[in-house]
């Protein structure tokens, strides 16, 4: 306990980073990916096994992004610029560990008519965090609170604004990635059909465009969290 006590933020920082290097780097690996994806060269059953494998290495991303919220605002109470510790972090912690239960539920059964359920679920819980999140950084930098924002401490408002917008394009990237699903269902039972692989090319050229944005927005967080400039 005095071990845990004493290396209390280094050990959340040192996890708070390789929630990080699993966020950058599962999606950059789902980019890659996603070449294949499409491919219509290949045969179906090789670009079914790419998109298997692009969901292998996003759950790690999913999970790294649900992940550095806690860890964060854990530290943020550390640091002192968010007030909310005891049972606040205790109830944040169970909520966002039932919300990764759920996303690994939404991954296990991926397959399946359930899967893309838990996955609207997973989805929908966004639909309540983003805005807060959003909501409260920009009312702390206004000085209303929940967070202190005085000199030295904007950073971690700043932090929090980032991550709601990084949020916004990942439920964007979710809704892509489901629909990657529906899609190989449809040709799957349908065969070759032009208008399904139009729309799959379609909607992974918009993903692509997307990571460009995810990638400053993660690199831009990352910087105000290890060099907190204002």
């Amino acid at each position: 306990m005095d071990f845990l006590v004493t290396y209390e933020l280094p050990i959340l920082r040192w996890l708070h980073i390789v929630a990080m290097v699993y966020w950058l780097g599962g999606e950059w690996g789902v980019f890659q990916t996603s070449y294949n994806v499409i491919n219509r060269k290949l045969a179906m059953s090789e670009r079914k096994r790419h998109m298997e494998t692009a969901y292998r290495i996003d759950i790690l991303a999913r999970t790294g992004i649900l992940l550095l919220f806690p860890l964060g605002f854990h530290m943020g109470n550390l640091w002192g610029v968010q007030p909310y510790g005891g049972p606040w972090l205790m109830g944040m912690w169970v909520f966002f560990g039932l919300w990764l239960a759920l996303c690994w539920s939404a991954f296990f059964y991926r397959e399946s008519d359930t899967g893309l359920k838990l996955t609207k679920a997973d989805e929908s819980i966004r639909y309540f965090v983003i805005p807060a999140l959003a909501i409260a950084s920009i009312a702390s930098l206004m000085g209303e609170g929940p967070f202190n924002a005085a000199d030295g401490q904007k950073w971690f408002s700043i932090k929090i604004l980032l991550f709601s917008m990084a949020l916004v394009i990942g439920l964007l990237l979710r809704f892509i990635m489901r629909e990657w699903t529906e899609l190989f269902r449809k040709l799957a039972q349908e065969g070759e059909n032009q208008e399904v692989e139009d729309r799959l090319e379609r909607s992974i050229r918009f993903g692509r465009r997307l990571a460009y944005c995810y990638w400053v927005i993660i690199l831009t967080v990352g910087f105000f969290g290890a060099v907190k400039p204002l």
